[in-house]
């Protein structure tokens, strides 16, 4: 069971969480081939939080966030957001820190 926090960014409405949850479903991968679900993987979203329920291991945790980042990458939205690993199970995603340049805000 892995869980995607995407409270931050949804809160904020920079985030769909819904349409998130669509990619993740259409996406995933079971026995090497998409749409191939069934009863092995769950994909739930409560509120704006994304679950995926697998049975023993048939996903790894890498591959939850291999899909967030691809995700984040067709929505142009990874140059604002990363995803973190919290906990063992769960991920989160966070805003990146940006970087002001001293230089270019002496000259404003």
């Amino acid at each position: 069971k892995y869980t995607i926090d995407c409270t931050k960014p949804a809160g904020d409405n920079i985030f769909d969480t819904a349409a998130f949850e669509k990619y993740v479903h259409d996406r995933i991968k079971v026995d090497g081939r998409t749409n191939n679900l069934g009863s092995v993987v769950a994909i739930t979203r409560n509120g704006a939080t994304i679950t995926v329920t697998a049975a023993n291991g048939t996903i790894a945790k890498r591959y939850v966030k291999y899909l967030a980042k691809k995700y984040l990458k067709k929505t142009i939205v990874s140059e604002w957001l990363r995803v973190v690993a919290v906990s063992k199970t769960g991920y989160e995603l966070r805003y990146r820190p940006l970087a002001i340049d001293d230089a270019a805000a002496e000259d404003e």
